[in-house]
């Protein structure tokens, strides 16, 4: 049965601190961790912490291996405001991993269902991912599922949503056609061990309010986590300002 946790904090900086907390200790209970991180805003706070703690003691960070959650089709690691660029700078690099410990998707590839197969059997060569960091959408989606993504969907090449296109902008210094991405399934996040959700900001609040006191529904693609067994939602205050039920 799933056992929903949710734990609001009243900053942005206590809630990083409190999921970079989580994730140490979950990853420090497998012998060859993996961790699949998101991009983007939300957690750039839990990579911060997370370098620091590195910097202070490597332990077991230094071992962690990396999946890529997601990438804009066309871009890769060289463009500015792909996902793979903000990860080497927030992660990748403070925690100076080998190239060899990450697997992510080249969005720039000619063949992108081999970049989806890659990434399906990287994971399951390490035994599955023991923690994924997500973060929330505008309109509910989960790294790239959008709305009516399928509870049991593996990795693949997507359409966009008009309103990812749009929010998409915000990462790129001029206007940029987005109109795929690749990235991992609900059903392959749905296997990894543990599943972190943060969201923060209260532009997020009515999403969220769905998310947690709406139906379970392939149009809200977050509120598919609510079916895994050991799934965790970090909320600040203002992401959580729209619940009825505290």
């Amino acid at each position: 049965m799933a056992t929903l946790k949710v734990k609001i904090y009243s900053t942005y900086e206590a809630l990083s601190e409190k999921v970079a907390e989580q994730v140490i200790q979950l990853m420090a209970a497998s012998d060859k961790p993996l961790l699949c991180p998101a991009s983007g805003d939300t957690p750039a706070g839990l990579y911060k912490v997370l370098a620091e703690r590195y910097r202070q003691q490597p332990g077991n960070i230094a071992c962690w291996r990396y999946v890529g959650l997601d990438e804009w089709v066309g871009l890769n690691g060289t463009d500015q405001g792909s996902c793979r660029y903000s990860i080497d700078k927030t992660l990748f690099q403070p925690l100076q991993v080998s190239e060899e410990n990450i697997c992510f998707f080249d969005g720039r590839s000619a063949d992108l269902p081999q970049e989806c197969e890659v990434a399906e059997r990287f994971i399951k060569a390490q035994g599955g991912i023991d923690v994924a960091i997500l973060g929330l959408g505008m309109n509910g989606h989960i790294a790239m599922n959008e709305p009516g993504s399928a509870i049991d969907g593996r990795t693949q090449v997507v359409a966009l949503h008009p309103v990812t296109k749009q929010v998409g902008q915000k990462y790129f210094q001029q206007h940029l056609e987005l109109e795929e991405g690749i990235t991992l399934g609900m059903g392959t996040l749905l296997e990894s061990r543990h599943i972190i959700l943060m969201v923060s900001g209260k532009h997020k609040a009515c999403i969220v309010r769905k998310l947690l006191e709406g139906p379970v529904t392939s149009e809200v693609p977050g509120s598919l986590l609510r079916q895994h067994p050991a799934v965790t939602i970090f909320l600040d205050e203002d992401a959580a300002s729209g619940l009825q039920q505290r």
